[in-house]
């Protein structure tokens, strides 16, 4: 009997608001943000092989598979527990590539969520997140599995309560490179540090994304993008960019937005999540 996984989740998150309070020797950024999952996926299927070799089925454009982070991430775990199975990965992309919506990362942490299960390789959430942080700062998030208080380089996580509505997110048809924001001089590194306690109390703190302002200088899609979307409501853009969103309160009001809109850009809606839902398909499996 082949053992195999279809259809396994990998969601969006949605920064809530992203702050720059410094940046540590080594060059890595310290943050503190909110991390909002959503229900917009990219999809896994995952499937065992006897052979040990690693290998994806399918074609992405722009991702070489040995530089895919579905890959990295099933090699990485393979070569950590020692296993000997291998695996065919299909991996079925709906989320933008440097859209700030966190989709290689999410990729990873269904990767490894999904083979820890099938490899029966027993690693428990805590291992698998100190694992996901060497492919990157954000695979520890959705690993996590829940909305969180982000601090350090975003690996510190805390469980917060987030408003349960419903998202408008336009994705202004610009790739934006996280180095080239990051890097920017027009870049403050000086926000002062929140507490937990204060979101999202709009009285104690301003809600910003720091990376805004300095990518609608460099991609003055995304500053039209906000222009527009602010028409509707408190828009500000996802990470690092490109995407941009606006809460809303229902389903309705989100279908009302996209129908107004007659340009260029895609836009699309998603509804809030609290847990990440490959954690309920592997519980179900169980």
């Amino acid at each position: 009997m082949t053992l195999s996984l279809t259809r396994c989740p990998a969601p969006a998150k949605l920064n809530l608001f992203l702050h720059v309070n410094g940046r540590r020797p080594d060059g890595y950024h310290i943050l503190q943000s909110v991390f909002q999952l959503i229900d917009r996926c990219d999809y896994l299927d995952a499937e065992v092989t006897n052979d040990g070799l690693i290998r994806r089925s399918n074609d992405i454009p722009g991702v070489p598979e040995d530089s895919d982070l579905i890959i990295r991430a099933a090699r990485l775990l393979q070569q950590h527990t020692g296993c000997e199975r291998g695996a065919l990965l299909t991996l079925h992309k709906s989320l933008p590539m440097g859209g700030g919506l966190g989709g290689g990362s999410s990729d990873a942490a269904t990767t490894l969520m999904a083979l820890n299960h099938l490899w029966n390789t027993g690693l428990n959430q805590q291992q698998l997140m100190q694992l996901g942080l060497q492919l990157g700062a954000d695979v520890p998030f959705f690993l996590f599995g829940q909305n969180a208080f982000a601090e350090g380089i975003g690996e510190e996580l805390q469980p917060v309560e987030t408003p349960e509505c419903w998202y408008v997110v336009v994705e202004p048809g610009v790739h934006v490179p996280t180095p080239a924001i990051f890097g920017a001089p027009q870049l403050t590194r000086d926000t002062k540090p929140v507490k937990i306690t204060d979101f999202p109390a709009d009285e104690f703190v301003k809600w910003k994304n720091d990376l805004q302002s300095v990518a609608c200088l460099l991609y003055p899609e995304v500053d039209k993008a906000i222009q527009w979307l602010s028409q509707f409501g408190s828009a500000k853009m996802t990470g690092s960019g490109a995407c941009v969103f606006c809460a809303v309160s229902d389903e309705s009001e989100a279908d009302k937005i996209i129908e107004k809109h007659e340009g260029q850009w895609k836009l699309w809606k998603a509804k809030s999540l609290r847990i990440h839902p490959m954690m309920k398909k592997l519980q179900a499996k169980d």
